[in-house]
């Protein structure tokens, strides 16, 4: 669990379409608008993200900045009745709120991830609909594409993921397209909905690991299933190296 950070702040709001907050980091933002949520605020500032993921993010320009707004979107057969209404289970449940405090967590432990500049909530009933404005990482690519080029760098790919599992990192979504590596090779991680810090544990870190494979095999273009399982090879060998050596 986070301590106290004096520098995270929540507004309420309230509108004709119900009741929700803003939580933010006071050091990035003044005072972040509701309205900052809705792709439709930004017009033409705002531009899909085509690639990875079910949809719902957009590249913000706002003005001083680039930023990431992703809504929480749901998957699987209950997507049929509703893409973004998630069941009200109290403010500490809140998926966005969830998320920009583990980023900050993360980022206190000096791991490489996005800036988070402010999460939002808007409930209507016993539903409520999530969003989370982040920093946008300039020049990046994911693993996926990479790999899909044979120019992926398997071995720092080990070792960053080693690095965030030392740290107690559980990434309950841990694929091809949420490792990135920008221009100097500087690798990153993204998308931490649902995911928590726990105790190092071989169970988590394995399944985190196979994830990994098999979003790699689901990804694989052209490329074979040994050509996979050969870059994959590379990739644990670095990861069980770093690992072992506690960094």
């Amino acid at each position: 669990m986070a301590g106290f950070d004096a520098n995270e702040h929540l507004t309420p709001f309230r509108d004709a379409r119900g009741y929700g907050a803003v939580l933010f980091d006071r050091t990035q933002l003044r005072q972040p608008d509701p309205a900052w949520f809705n792709p439709k605020h930004w017009g033409e500032a705002a531009q899909p993200v085509s690639e990875g993921g079910r949809g719902g993010a957009w590249f913000i320009d706002m003005g001083g900045g680039e930023a990431v707004l992703r809504h929480y979107l749901r998957g699987g057969w209950m997507a049929k009745f509703s893409r973004e209404g998630h069941l009200w289970r109290g403010i500490n449940r809140v998926r966005s709120f969830a998320e920009f405090r583990l980023l900050r967590e993360l980022r206190a432990k000096k791991l490489p991830v996005p800036l988070p500049f402010a999460a939002c909530y808007r409930r209507e009933g016993l539903r409520y609909t999530a969003s989370i404005l982040l920093q946008r990482l300039p020049g990046v690519r994911p693993l996926a594409s990479l790999a899909l080029e044979g120019d992926a760098p398997w071995e720092q790919t080990g070792e960053l993921v080693a690095r965030f599992h030392r740290a107690g990192l559980d990434h309950a979504d841990l694929n091809a397209h949420n490792i990135l590596f920008d221009a100097e090779g500087k690798g990153w991680m993204i998308d931490f909905d649902r995911s928590r810090l726990r105790i190092p544990a071989t169970g988590w870190r394995e399944a985190n690991l196979k994830r990994l494979h098999r979003s790699l095999r689901k990804r694989r273009g052209s490329r074979s299933i040994e050509q996979v399982d050969a870059d994959f090879v590379r990739l644990r060998a670095a990861y069980d190296a770093a690992w072992q050596r506690g960094y």
